[in-house]
């Protein structure tokens, strides 16, 4: 088993969320060109979902690099993105990208789910070390979770449907993580009488 090792928050969140802005910034940059690659004419969409695979790849080998560890969040969203985003180039269809979304928040809502219906928080299982918290905190807090990522799933189908690219990037890029980071917040918040405190 890899040792994991410290590394300087600032670096790491520029590894986590620098691809996705590199995406966005690709794309405003792509978008109103197109692209003949072997014989094939590409939107400046897929050729910056094309050149997102490698620059997140590459983040991910260096922070595993870095830290020792990869988080199974980490791993399952990698193998999505390649996933999805070769079936966007291969079959020159920008819907499987902007799909991948809605099926990686719907699999954490349906794992948190599965999880609760066996009376387990399989959030705790994962995230129990860093935050201490009661059982019945965990429960809680992924019931909330649970459906926060299943409303994700159905507004990014929404979007992604209903309006236009240059809107589905803006939302995936700042909207969706905005919208988590602030239920979070919020959640952490309110559950704060179900921690643990460590002095006791």
């Amino acid at each position: 088993m890899a040792e994991k090792k410290d590394i300087n928050p600032f670096l790491k969140q520029v590894l986590e969320l620098g691809p996705p802005l590199a995406f966005f910034f690709i794309y405003l940059r792509l978008r109103d060109d197109n692209f003949v690659i072997g014989g094939t004419e590409y939107s400046g969409f897929i050729v910056a979902t094309i050149l997102f695979v490698p620059l997140m790849l590459a983040a991910m080998g260096i922070l595993w690099y870095l830290t020792g560890k990869l988080s199974r969040m980490q791993i399952f969203t990698a193998f999505m993105v390649i996933f999805f985003g070769g079936l966007t180039a291969w079959f020159n269809d920008e819907r499987f990208f902007k799909m991948k979304t809605t099926l990686v928040y719907g699999f954490f809502s349906a794992i948190l789910g599965i999880g609760l219906l066996q009376g387990k928080s399989y959030l705790a299982y994962v995230l129990d070390e860093m935050l201490p918290m009661r059982d019945e905190g965990w429960m809680i807090l992924t019931r909330r979770l649970c459906a926060c990522f299943a409303v994700l799933a159905v507004a990014n189908e929404l979007v992604w449907r209903t309006m236009s690219t240059d809107l589905w990037v803006k939302i995936e890029t700042f909207g969706f993580p905005i919208a988590l980071m602030a239920f979070l917040m919020m959640q952490f918040s309110m559950l704060q009488r179900y921690m643990d405190d460590p002095d006791q």
